[in-house]
């Protein structure tokens, strides 16, 4: 945290997240052990001075502990989810209303003052279901998944979702995963299980399904970005506002090797 920033990097990002900042470092509901908590703040506490965006997910689910980590968080100049949920399966029922909620037209990450991270629909009835429960809520800024069992959202879909509740522009983000590949994605083939590519490599024993990925070869590149059937170009086709990128700390794992 005593280097410079890495102006090459900030420069292609509007924000960054963090998760278990204050809760959930090590278990659900519990404080982030000081130590762990002031080592990621000596980074984070780096990127508001550079107009970054910072987007705190907390997993607690104690009203008080969903308090306690808005202040900490907005203290910080933080944006901050209190997620009850480590699967992110649900539109918390507290606080009842986003904190900070408003009516401004959200138009970069850094306008945002409130968030939900929503990424596993599978406790919602249907497809439709899904939709109308998000565009009824008053977030600033909403990050999902891109597919619904499968199924790539539709444009239109997606901008029903950019009008909050009570007015405004918010932003619609969609989550995507550059470190590991998840066997239940388009891209997926079925003879990989059997068969790996070289780029694939071991299981992540936390969670079925996603396998980490030598992230720097460029078959794998190829899925993500880069033509009309990659990820990045889907999800930007389908009209969200940008990506949420995720296991992008892949290189702990090969570095620990």
């Amino acid at each position: 945290a005593d280097g410079p920033p890495a102006s090459l990097y900030l420069n292609d990002i509007d924000g960054v997240g963090q998760e278990d900042l204050f809760y959930g470092y090590v278990a659900d509901n519990q404080s982030t052990p000081p130590a762990d908590n002031a080592y990621l703040l000596a980074f984070l506490q780096k990127l508001p001075p550079q107009g970054k965006a910072v987007l705190v997910t907390d997993y607690c689910s104690d009203a008080s502990k969903m308090d306690d980590s808005w202040l900490q968080n907005n203290r910080q100049g933080f944006i901050s989810f209190a997620a009850p949920d480590r699967q992110l399966r649900q539109i918390p029922a507290y606080p009842p209303a986003p904190r900070a909620a408003n009516t401004d037209d959200i138009n970069q990450l850094t306008d945002a003052q409130n968030f939900l991270y929503l990424i596993n629909p599978e406790g919602f009835a249907s497809r439709q279901a899904f939709l109308d429960s998000l565009a009824a809520t008053s977030f600033d800024l909403i990050i999902m998944d891109a597919f619904y069992e499968g199924a790539l959202l539709t444009a239109d879909e997606v901008n029903s979702l950019k009008t909050k509740q009570g007015g405004g522009r918010r932003l619609v983000v969609a989550y995507m995963s550059i470190g590991e590949a998840e066997d239940y994605r388009y891209y997926w083939q079925a003879s990989w299980s059997s068969n790996p590519p070289d780029w694939l490599s071991a299981p992540n024993p936390d969670w079925a399904g996603n396998f980490k990925v030598k992230y720097w070869q460029p078959e794998w590149q190829a899925i993500i970005y880069g033509s009309e059937d990659a990820y990045l170009d889907k999800l930007l086709a389908a009209g969200f506002d940008g990506a949420y990128l995720d296991i992008i700390d892949a290189f702990d794992y090969f570095e620990s090797l």
